[in-house]
């Protein structure tokens, strides 16, 4: 605790108006959301390299988000770092009655399900907090099982959870053929837009409809398609790298090289990825 004490302590010296940090001083909000961002993908980065000491070093720059939005909230007389603690201690508290009340479901299922409750319970007070603050107590506000998902997560893991929601609610298919007809119909449609001149907003609705799909068949087999697509990224990073060496080797330029020779040495760089992996 005397850490935090010391954390805090800092965040609001660099704050101080006569004699901290001008950058930090001159901070909103708004202007350091994308700091918060880039340091959650920072730490997503190093739990996939697998290096605690990197993890460790990111864990602290995401913190340091926390306590400065919260200083910043507290010059506001809005909330500050104790409010926001006290806040998730009630919220986890609340919602897991199996670990601290005399519910002592293990079902994992059964959690999920009352997990989704205690959610749903939280949006409506959040609604009704928000209908009262703006008078009209009077006026029945009309809610959405999908309100509560924040639209500035990635774009794949928005999708992931959009369809989660639905699915809880029972919109989902029961099973996968129907998941793969459906991705099947998106492609067509995309192919038959591609056909047809100046058309390039349709054609990026159609593309965005087969993400989704493709979002919603990982779901379906049980993938996550944010993890799944990185680590496609770090595969295609490895092979394009192999290449570059065996051209190097041979004395080549990528940019001299056709398709298809291309082509020939991406094969080669499959192949001695895949014996590698056999001898380990």
């Amino acid at each position: 605790m005397q850490e935090i004490h010391k954390l805090l302590k800092i965040m609001a010296d660099l704050r101080d108006p006569e004699n901290g940090c001008p950058w930090d001083v001159e901070q909103s909000f708004d202007s350091i959301a994308a700091y918060t961002v880039e340091e959650a993908y920072e730490v997503a980065d190093a739990i996939e390299r697998k290096n605690m000491d990197d993890l460790k070093n990111e864990l602290g720059d995401l913190l340091f988000q926390v306590v400065f939005h919260a200083q910043m909230a507290a010059e506001n007389k809005q909330f500050d770092f104790v409010d926001v603690v006290n806040e998730i201690n009630n919220k986890l508290v609340r919602r897991h009655p199996h670990v601290f009340a005399d519910d002592k479901t293990r079902d994992a299922t059964k959690l999920y399900s009352d997990w989704e409750k205690h959610k749903k319970k939280e949006r409506a007070q959040k609604s009704l907090s928000a209908e009262m603050q703006n008078d009209k107590q009077n006026e029945k506000q009309q809610t959405s099982h999908l309100d509560g998902i924040a639209s500035a997560m990635p774009a794949l893991r928005w999708s992931e959870k959009l369809q989660k929601r639905a699915a809880h609610h029972g919109f989902d298919w029961e099973n996968i053929t129907p998941v793969f007809d459906k991705l099947n119909e998106e492609i067509a449609e995309l192919k038959a837009e591609i056909v047809l001149k100046d058309n390039q907003q349709r054609i990026t609705d159609e593309m965005g409809d087969i993400l989704f799909a493709s979002v919603n068949l990982s779901r379906h087999l049980g993938v996550n398609p944010e993890q799944a697509l990185r680590d496609s990224n770090r595969k295609f990073i490895l092979r394009f790298t192999i290449v570059e060496q065996l051209l190097q080797e041979d004395g080549k330029q990528m940019e001299d090289c056709s398709v298809e020779q291309l082509e020939e040495y991406w094969r080669q760089a499959k192949k001695l990825i895949s014996s590698a992996n056999k001898r380990k």
